[in-house]
């Protein structure tokens, strides 16, 4: 079957209680329910906060062997200057993660977008340095001459020789607005970039963060797009991690399995998700309208 996951960004979310968590439940059980329902996760956590080594235990020990968690590098390795100085921290972090044991998905370093390709050979020398045998790396670039030829395509470079993920940000549903009282993100603490769509792999795995329309229909015709480009890598043999942002988070679980079911419904060998078989709540498929 193919290696494919998907999941939301957080997993302790309160207003997910009564949709896609039972009502009732405790806070202390939204990771094992989550885990439950969903097949991984992107660790925005520890951007801000380094867990201690009790903690990463307690995640492993309430998720399912076959979960994913694909952590982000702590903020004061990747936005405290150039990566290289803090490389140690960097394999510190890779050191403590390795308390999930194969619940470890790859780890991603999120590039703020003033770290440009004035910094490729900063980039350079921490890709080169960083243990890819044991264990897989994704980067997301956000400066926008990242985006343009020649550095798109030095990069492209980089990534490929090292067997680097090139992380694959689509904020494209949430600038689908003309009216600025429509902008989706407007009472975001958090706004993501707009910046192009590379899709394109450089690893035998593929990390998406997909950024969400609150509204079903704004993404449709985009989540189409990518149901054909993950059959693609698939088959390829390709690893495919798949999450699922919104500006109003409560709508990220419905749109991941709306997702899921439009991979299913094309013929995408991908495995059932585990929220289905625990079968949707009625008030969840209501958001499907």
């Amino acid at each position: 079957m193919a290696n494919f996951r998907i999941g939301c960004a957080v997993w302790a979310y309160k207003e997910w209680l009564g949709d896609f968590y039972p009502a009732g439940s405790r806070p202390t059980n939204f990771l094992q329910l989550y885990g439950e329902r969903m097949t991984c996760v992107e660790g925005n956590a520890t951007f801000y906060s380094i867990p201690t080594p009790d903690t990463v235990q307690r995640w492993a020990d309430q998720t399912p062997e076959t979960f994913r968690f694909c952590p982000k590098l702590p903020r004061p390795v990747t936005h405290d200057g150039p990566l290289m100085p803090q490389l140690p921290k960097a394999l510190d972090f890779l050191s403590l993660m390795q308390g999930l044991g194969p619940r470890l998905g790859p780890i991603f370093a999120q590039l703020p977008p003033r770290y440009s390709p004035a910094s490729f050979t900063d980039l350079t020398q921490f890709v080169t340095n960083w243990p890819h045998k044991s264990h897989p790396l994704a980067v997301e670039v956000r400066h926008l001459d990242w985006f343009r030829s020649p550095q798109a395509n030095r990069l492209d470079a980089l990534l490929t020789q090292f067997g680097v993920g090139r992380v694959l940000l689509d904020s494209r549903p949430i600038f689908t607005w003309s009216n600025p009282a429509d902008d989706p993100q407007l009472k975001s603490e958090r706004k993501k970039p707009q910046v192009p769509l590379l899709a394109g792999a450089t690893a035998d795995f593929v990390l998406v963060r997909y950024i969400s329309h609150p509204e079903l229909d704004r993404n449709r015709d985009f989540l189409a797009g990518w149901v054909q480009r993950v059959g693609e890598w698939l088959t390829q043999g390709l690893s495919v991690y798949f999450f699922v942002h919104c500006p109003i988070e409560a709508k990220s679980p419905a749109i991941a399995h709306y997702f899921q079911t439009q991979l299913e419904q094309a013929g995408v060998d991908v495995p059932p998700l585990p929220w289905s078989l625990i079968q949707v709540p009625p008030q969840q498929l209501d958001l499907f309208g």
